[in-house]
């Protein structure tokens, strides 16, 4: 792994607030599930606690990735829909673009991982977008993004470090909180930031006292360590069986989001991570990958804990390849 860190940009601003979640909201209304929330007798008695998990592996395309992926191509002007757009991804918000692209009408191109589940890259290629693979092992995925859109003239919308994109996500904390009331934790994952963000600001708004903790892998750690020493940290190419996890860091429009309205963040090992894999498989009948349980591994795992107290877990996909 190649670990390098950079200080926050100075000025760095948040660019996102509740009225855009509340927006992404009313254009996402006939497009998004609304996902169901699943609840589990064995879960309170491990943690003495009502645990109440948002279940984004039965949203379109199979996580919460639709979300933003809609509410970001739903706001592009016509002139920019005839361009076409770009995103690379590790799988869901591929998936996620493609899917909105078709409904909109709109040409997708996306860049993924040569390594990445075959079902998802299926998916995506089902859904009507040009998939482009790359070797993540000597291939810079923002960079060849970048510049095949300049040679296209492309839009480029990225899976996690855009604005519309970070509101979208936040819908999916806006129904769980809307559905079952104020919460006293809620518990999320982290990869690049946006579904986390989203989640804090609309949990900032709708459960002011609902402490927010980000959850990642120990292998792709770079979120956690730049929220506790405020500098930008980098992970190229974290080896974590969360593939949704790898992004190499925060960006410039969720790190200070994270940075204002989440609590903590902590990690899970790759053995946490595959327990409860399992566990949510044998004791509650769904089926969601690594990346999906990242947060519930926080808490079935005893890393976070926080008895006789209403808790809310994103589950944030279910895309694993069997």
């Amino acid at each position: 792994m190649d670990i390098t860190s950079s200080r926050l940009v100075s000025g760095a601003k948040c660019t996102v607030a509740y009225p855009d979640i509340e927006a992404a909201a009313l254009r996402l209304s006939n497009q998004a599930s609304q996902t169901p929330v699943f609840v589990s007798r064995t879960v309170n008695q491990i943690t003495h606690s009502q645990v109440f998990f948002k279940c984004e592996n039965f949203q379109r395309t199979g996580s919460f990735k639709f979300r933003g992926a809609y509410n970001a191509l739903a706001q592009l002007s016509e002139a920019e829909k005839q361009r076409g757009v770009l995103t690379y991804s590790s799988g869901n918000h591929a998936q996620a673009i493609a899917l909105a692209g078709k409904l909109l009408g709109i040409h997708t191109t996306v860049v993924m991982p040569e390594d990445a589940p075959a079902v998802k890259q299926a998916a995506t290629r089902s859904y009507g977008a040009e998939v482009i693979l790359y070797n993540r092992l000597k291939t810079n995925r923002e960079i060849l993004g970048q510049t095949i859109a300049q040679e296209h003239g492309l839009i480029v919308i990225p899976p996690y470090d855009h604005p519309h994109v970070v509101a979208g996500q936040g819908t999916a904390a806006k129904e769980l909180i809307q559905e079952v009331g104020s919460l006293d934790l809620m518990l999320v994952c982290c990869g690049g930031g946006g579904l986390l963000s989203g989640a804090a600001i609309a949990a900032n708004k709708l459960s002011p006292s609902c402490k927010i903790i980000g959850v990642e892998p120990e292998a792709a750690n770079d979120a956690t360590r730049s929220f506790h020493t405020k500098m930008l940290y980098e992970i190229h190419n974290p080896n974590t069986v969360a593939d949704g996890a790898r992004a190499p860091s925060l960006g410039q429009v969720t790190f200070p989001l994270v940075l204002r309205y989440v609590h903590d963040m902590v990690t899970v090992s790759e053995e946490e991570i595959q327990r409860t894999v399992v566990f949510l498989w044998e004791r509650m009948k769904i089926v969601v990958e690594p990346t999906g349980a990242v947060a519930a591994a926080a808490l079935l795992g005893g890393v976070v804990a926080m008895p006789n107290s209403r808790i809310g877990v994103i589950v944030s996909g279910g895309n694993v390849d069997l």
